[in-house]
């Protein structure tokens, strides 16, 4: 007997497993005691012998337990990787006899990662040496990480040679970390698919930089030369291909026929609804919301029912609002455009407007309905703080869209140059602030 067993003896190794058979109860342990091991459950490791000489030790349990005898090496049974067999089988003379009864494995974990380890830790290194958040990285899509096949050196020379910095690509890894397992054949392919459409390099990593989703999201070229070709056949110009890259990029990424039953039913609207030219309709929606078709017609199809039925439209009319101003709404949730409709209709009538000036006040600007409840009502309620009265604020729904803290900011500056809000015009009070400044420096020199 060795020196380690003579050292054993004595000893008591409980070690737990879990169970391999879900009939038999959970939680089984191994209990090594002396020179005998008891396998209380169908749960036991499997240790592979690479065709070393070990000195193995018996282990018998009666076969009337449901037990099972067996050999095993006493110096393998710490492993940091243990190989498991899914049947039933014989195993018989590997460098020492082994000799196991017939038995049910399940395999239930393989773990063998010494090997990728260095990798993973030369990737990190150099993610790190490129000025990447990895952290963010990881938090994002920690499952590229676990990958093979990483380019992130291929993606880096391929960026700098399309005229991108090395702070805007630690940007597109760190926010979207997949951009690492496009091959450069891949990245070559969709580089050139995407300059049918733009007009230089430098538009393409405009938009990487902002969102780099939108081009490494997918790596089915052939599914974006077929939208492409598509969305060229029914009418749409290089313009209006370049603002959906530019605004609405998933757009690409859709299948071929999500985007085809999109125009096809904008196409039935607007014959529907007595227009003779369904092409120009399409592309009139289109570029006033690119974001159409990235949504499902079902919500489209709501929005347009909404609008008609809200504001008791003729066909005529509703044609000019949605190929208009109301083109804007149509990729909104239902049910968040129908809220914030009734909470505008709701306040405006505590202020003692009617129905037909609350909707003439949402058809001149349907982009109010962006706003949320509590955001249309603080932005009233500051107004009509500053005695400005409703009815100015209905013929002037522009300035709505300026922030609170900017409305109040400028009705204090103009206060004090001697404006009168109350008598005066109220647009300037969304005015960019170039033309802002220039009015309120004429204001304070008078």
């Amino acid at each position: 007997m060795t020196s380690r067993l003579r050292a054993a003896r004595g000893r008591k190794l409980v070690v737990h497993f879990f169970p391999l058979f879900r009939s038999r109860p959970r939680g089984g342990s191994k209990v090594i005691s002396g020179s005998s091991v008891q396998y209380r459950d169908s749960c036991f490791p499997v240790f592979f012998l690479e065709e070393c000489k070990v000195f193995l030790r018996q282990m018998s349990i009666p076969k009337g337990w449901g037990y099972l005898t067996m050999m095993a090496p006493w110096n393998l049974l710490d492993m940091r990787s243990n190989f498991l067999f899914g049947s039933r089988c014989w195993m018989i003379r590997f460098s020492s006899e082994i000799l196991f009864k017939s038995v049910s494995f399940r395999l239930f974990g393989v773990k063998c990662d010494d090997d990728r380890e260095p990798l993973e830790n030369e990737l990190l290194n150099n993610l790190l040496t490129m000025g990447v958040d990895v952290d963010m990285a990881k938090k994002r899509q920690p499952g590229v990480f676990n990958r093979v096949g990483i380019n992130e050196q291929d993606l880096k020379m391929f960026l700098l040679s399309k005229g991108a910095s090395k702070e805007v690509i630690a940007s597109i890894i760190s926010r979207y970390p997949r951009a690492i397992t496009r091959t450069p054949e891949n990245l070559s392919k969709r580089w050139d698919l995407w300059r049918r459409i733009t007009t230089s390099d430098l538009e393409i990593v405009n938009i990487l930089e902002r969102s780099p989703e939108s081009f490494f999201r997918s790596n089915n070229n052939l599914n974006l030369e077929n939208n492409i070709k598509f969305l060229y056949s029914v009418g749409l110009t290089r313009k209006c291909l370049c603002r959906l890259l530019t605004n609405a990029p998933r757009t690409f990424s859709n299948s071929l026929d999500l985007n085809k039953q999109m125009v096809e039913y904008l196409q039935e609207v607007c014959l529907s609804l007595g227009h003779s030219d369904p092409i120009d309709f399409v592309r009139k929606i289109l570029f006033k919301n690119p974001f159409i078709l990235i949504q499902s017609t079902k919500r489209v199809k709501a929005n347009i029912k909404f609008l008609q039925s809200t504001f008791n439209l003729n066909n005529e009319e509703l044609l000019i609002l949605i190929c208009g101003p109301g083109a804007e709404i149509l990729d909104l949730s239902n049910d968040y455009a129908k809220r914030n409709y009734t909470n505008i209709k709701e306040k405006l009538f505590l202020l003692g407007c009617t129905e037909k000036e609350v909707q003439k006040f949402v058809l001149s600007y349907p982009d109010v309905i962006f706003l949320g409840e509590k955001k249309f009502n603080d932005k009233i309620d500051c107004l009509i703080e500053e005695k400005i009265s409703i009815s100015k604020i209905i013929e002037n729904p522009r300035i709505l869209d300026s922030s609170i803290s900017t409305l109040k900011s400028r009705i204090k500056e103009l206060v004090n140059a001697g404006y009168n809000l109350s008598t005066s015009n109220i647009a300037l009070l969304s005015w960019s602030q170039k033309r802002y400044k220039a009015k309120l420096k004429k204001l304070n020199t008078c």
